[in-house]
Protein backbone atom coordinates (compact mmCIF):
# COMPACT_ATOMS: atom_id res chain seq x y z
CA UNK A 1 0.00 0.00 0.00
CA UNK A 2 1.22 3.61 -0.43
CA UNK A 3 2.56 4.92 2.47
CA UNK A 4 0.93 8.46 1.24
CA UNK A 5 -2.24 6.91 1.76
CA UNK A 6 -2.29 6.54 5.41
CA UNK A 7 -1.15 10.31 6.09
CA UNK A 8 -3.72 11.78 7.81
CA UNK A 9 -4.97 8.46 8.72
CA UNK A 10 -2.17 7.10 11.49
CA UNK A 11 -3.87 8.60 14.65
CA UNK A 12 -6.96 7.10 14.01
CA UNK A 13 -5.25 3.65 12.90
CA UNK A 14 -3.02 3.63 15.86
CA UNK A 15 -6.33 4.31 18.45
CA UNK A 16 -8.02 1.76 16.78
CA UNK A 17 -5.39 -0.96 17.66
CA UNK A 18 -4.94 0.31 21.30
CA UNK A 19 -9.25 0.72 21.95
CA UNK A 20 -9.23 -3.08 23.76
CA UNK A 21 -5.88 -3.98 25.40
CA UNK A 22 -2.79 -1.94 25.94
CA UNK A 23 0.10 -3.18 23.81
CA UNK A 24 4.19 -2.17 23.02
CA UNK A 25 5.24 -0.28 20.19
CA UNK A 26 5.80 -3.59 18.52
CA UNK A 27 2.75 -5.48 19.16
CA UNK A 28 1.05 -2.50 17.62
CA UNK A 29 3.13 -2.40 14.54
CA UNK A 30 1.90 -6.21 14.34
CA UNK A 31 -1.67 -6.00 14.93
CA UNK A 32 -1.61 -3.20 12.13
CA UNK A 33 0.14 -5.48 9.79
CA UNK A 34 -2.27 -8.53 11.24
CA UNK A 35 -5.65 -6.43 10.81
CA UNK A 36 -4.71 -5.22 7.33
CA UNK A 37 -3.88 -8.75 6.21
CA UNK A 38 -0.41 -7.89 5.60
CA UNK A 39 -1.49 -4.36 3.58
CA UNK A 40 -0.29 -2.23 6.00
CA UNK A 41 3.61 -2.54 6.86
CA UNK A 42 4.23 0.95 8.92
CA UNK A 43 8.08 1.77 10.16
CA UNK A 44 8.81 2.13 13.78
CA UNK A 45 10.06 5.26 12.36
CA UNK A 46 6.42 6.42 11.92
CA UNK A 47 5.09 4.49 14.66
CA UNK A 48 7.19 5.75 17.85
CA UNK A 49 6.79 9.25 17.22
CA UNK A 50 2.87 9.35 16.59
CA UNK A 51 2.78 7.13 19.74
CA UNK A 52 4.29 9.94 22.06
CA UNK A 53 2.57 12.74 20.10
CA UNK A 54 -0.78 11.11 21.10
CA UNK A 55 0.22 10.63 24.31
CA UNK A 56 1.47 14.35 24.58
CA UNK A 57 -1.68 15.28 23.76
CA UNK A 58 -3.76 12.87 26.04
CA UNK A 59 -5.35 10.16 23.65
CA UNK A 60 -2.72 7.64 25.24
CA UNK A 61 -1.26 6.77 29.02
CA UNK A 62 1.83 4.87 28.74
CA UNK A 63 3.85 2.76 31.46
CA UNK A 64 6.85 0.37 31.72
CA UNK A 65 5.85 -3.27 31.73
CA UNK A 66 7.87 -6.36 31.46
CA UNK A 67 6.61 -8.31 28.56
CA UNK A 68 8.19 -11.69 27.55
CA UNK A 69 10.76 -11.25 29.79
CA UNK A 70 11.73 -7.52 28.25
CA UNK A 71 10.77 -4.15 29.69
CA UNK A 72 8.76 -2.22 26.70
CA UNK A 73 6.78 1.15 27.10
CA UNK A 74 2.73 0.09 26.90
CA UNK A 75 0.49 2.36 25.63
CA UNK A 76 -2.87 2.12 26.36
CA UNK A 77 -6.17 4.18 25.47
CA UNK A 78 -7.72 7.03 27.48
CA UNK A 79 -11.37 8.14 27.32
CA UNK A 80 -9.78 11.38 25.57
CA UNK A 81 -8.63 9.17 23.40
CA UNK A 82 -11.80 6.74 22.58
CA UNK A 83 -13.86 10.34 22.41
CA UNK A 84 -11.07 11.00 19.64
CA UNK A 85 -11.86 7.32 17.98
CA UNK A 86 -15.25 7.95 17.46
CA UNK A 87 -14.70 11.43 16.00
CA UNK A 88 -11.86 9.87 14.09
CA UNK A 89 -14.38 6.83 12.86
CA UNK A 90 -17.21 9.03 12.05
CA UNK A 91 -14.74 11.57 9.69
CA UNK A 92 -13.44 8.31 7.95
CA UNK A 93 -16.95 7.23 6.87
CA UNK A 94 -18.06 10.63 5.92
CA UNK A 95 -14.89 10.61 3.64
CA UNK A 96 -15.23 7.22 2.21
CA UNK A 97 -18.76 8.03 1.61
CA UNK A 98 -17.64 10.93 -0.20
CA UNK A 99 -15.23 9.48 -2.72
CA UNK A 100 -17.00 6.38 -3.05
CA UNK A 101 -19.82 8.55 -4.77
CA UNK A 102 -17.18 10.51 -7.00
CA UNK A 103 -15.31 6.89 -7.81
CA UNK A 104 -18.68 5.30 -7.65
CA UNK A 105 -21.36 7.58 -8.92
CA UNK A 106 -25.04 5.84 -8.45
CA UNK A 107 -23.40 2.86 -6.82
CA UNK A 108 -26.40 2.48 -3.93
CA UNK A 109 -26.09 6.04 -3.05
CA UNK A 110 -29.11 8.88 -2.62
CA UNK A 111 -28.44 11.71 -4.05
CA UNK A 112 -28.82 15.08 -2.55
CA UNK A 113 -30.06 18.13 -3.97
CA UNK A 114 -29.14 21.07 -2.72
Amino acid sequence: MNPDALRGHMDALLLSVLEHEPLHGYAIIEALQERSGGALAVPTGTVYPALRRLERVGYLASEWATVGGRKRRTYRLTSSGAKQLAGERSAWREFAEVIASVLEPGVGRAKTTG
